[in-house]
């Protein structure tokens, strides 16, 4: 009875990253630069809150939009740190990890027919939320702009079947950034036109050039703008799965509706923590900061003495390099680098069409590790 299957669901493919991930099953020797999973252990004053929580019976169901003071608190967080400001009541939702937020903010404002403009190569988790609400993804060719979007390529992509535009800044797997000047022009562009914005922030903290900028904060574009944040980077809390939207009170009136029938609300446990992190943990992501530049510097050094084109990261954990010099499809290399050098990377591939030629590594993991791969690597790139 399998033809009975959504067509859209059979249609998407498990992400390029996990596949690739599956395959270090065979290779237990192998050093993994694979995925975004930062090697920090949740901080202990969070964990503490946790375990008091549970200590405490706060083990039931929680308002659909998650606990009223940790929408306070991430009220409040989001504004002393990027000057954004949100309606704890009306515009913000607590959700499960970034993940959902995405979900549910693309399933309430997509709809057959229409197009999201995404600019590649980019993480893999859009397109099937896209492609199962019957939209169609429009991607933007980034890789002769340094991975980066700008209004000029963008005008050249809207329609009038344009609904939304992804903005996944730093971006996974580039980690690239857009400046002031990049979102002042988009901002301008976009102004009178009835067209959405996801902006998706999550690395918002791992940010090696500035301050992170948030296109909401620019002139008319909050009312049209989804940020999408979370702790998962900013605190190192993968596994605690809370995520944020924050929109206007008109979007997010039927988001909550979504967010409702999809998962009632988030973990009660993990909004504790939560709760914890954004009040008392503030500034938990600055020693991590700090260790993860460290290792981009280290990581970018190690990659252009290698003879590789590689444009230097300004946020998030990744870093993209090159290696169409050697006439091998990002698949058939990272496979190779595998099997011979046992170090795995993803392939380009798994982050669109336009990651052909390209493999990405994460430094998300101990200098130890990450030296032991490279290392591995180099080997590996002498003898090709």
């Amino acid at each position: 009875m399998e033809h009975l299957m959504n067509k859209n669901v059979r249609e998407i493919q498990i992400s390029g990253i996990r596949k690739f991930y599956n395959l270090l099953t065979n290779y237990k020797d192998a050093i993994s630069l694979t995925l975004g999973q930062p090697d920090f252990n949740t901080p202990e004053h969070i964990k503490i809150a946790a375990k008091a929580a549970i200590d405490n019976n706060k083990t039931i169901y929680t308002p659909n939009a998650g606990l009223a003071e940790l929408r306070e608190a991430a009220s409040q967080y989001f504004k002393n740190k990027y000057l954004l400001s949100y309606n704890v009541d009306t515009e913000i939702i607590v959700t499960n990890g970034a993940s959902e937020a995405i979900d549910i903010a693309l399933r309430t404002i997509l709809e057959k027919g229409c197009e999201v403009i995404l600019p590649g190569p980019i993480y893999p988790g859009y397109e099937p939320i896209i492609r199962l609400c019957g939209a169609t993804p429009i991607y933007i060719d980034t890789t002769n702009t340094g991975f980066k979007l700008n209004a000029a390529i963008l005008k050249e992509k809207i329609t009038d079947k344009t609904r939304c535009i992804i903005l996944p800044y730093p971006s996974n797997p580039t980690g690239c950034i857009l400046d002031h000047e990049d979102l002042t022009e988009i901002s301008k562009l976009l102004l009178d036109k009835d067209i959405f914005i996801l902006s998706d922030e999550i690395y918002s903290e791992l940010n090696y050039k500035g301050k992170h900028l948030s296109i909401a904060t620019y002139p008319g574009m909050r009312e049209k703008t989804i940020l999408i944040n979370g702790l998962s980077k900013s605190h190192s809390m993968t596994g605690w799965r809370i995520g944020f939207t924050m929109a206007p009170e008109y979007i997010t009136k039927n988001m909550i509706k979504v967010h409702q029938y999809n998962a009632t609300c988030a973990c009660s446990i993990s909004q504790y923590a939560a709760l914890e992190a954004l009040v008392n943990g503030i500034d938990d992501a600055a020693p991590m900061k700090i260790e993860y530049t460290h290792r981009r510097d280290f990581t970018y050094k190690r990659l252009v003495a290698m003879g590789l084109e590689v444009v230097k990261p300004e946020g998030a954990f990744y870093i993209f390099p090159s290696i169409k010099q050697f006439s091998m499809t990002s698949f058939d290399f990272a496979f190779k680098l595998l099997d011979e050098a046992r170090v795995a990377v993803v392939p380009g591939d798994a982050f669109s069409n336009y990651g052909q030629g390209y493999v990405r590594l994460s430094y998300a993991c101990s200098m130890d590790v990450l030296k032991e791969g490279l290392d591995r690597m180099e080997g590996f790139i002498k003898k090709l």
